[in-house]
């Protein structure tokens, strides 16, 4: 299955790993977000995150394998 790839634009230089979870609509409160990567469900340009607070910058991208999503922040 190939993964579906969103574009998400953030107004900001970055945004933190959870946050971005929650504000594209993948996890509905930061919690679930911050569950997500202490699973190891999440990866960063393609590595597993376990980092809450990554900073994601434009041109990064989040990608959850188990919804075929990759989300880019642009």
């Amino acid at each position: 299955m190939k993964a579906r790839v969103e574009k998400i634009e953030i107004s900001t230089d970055f945004i933190k790993l959870d946050s971005f979870l929650k504000f594209a609509g993948v996890a509905e409160t930061g919690g679930m977000g911050k569950e997500l990567i202490a699973e190891g469900k999440v990866k960063v340009n393609g590595e597993i995150c376990y980092m809450r607070g990554k900073k994601l910058r434009k041109g990064d991208k989040a990608e959850l394998e188990e919804l075929g999503l990759i989300l880019e922040v642009i």
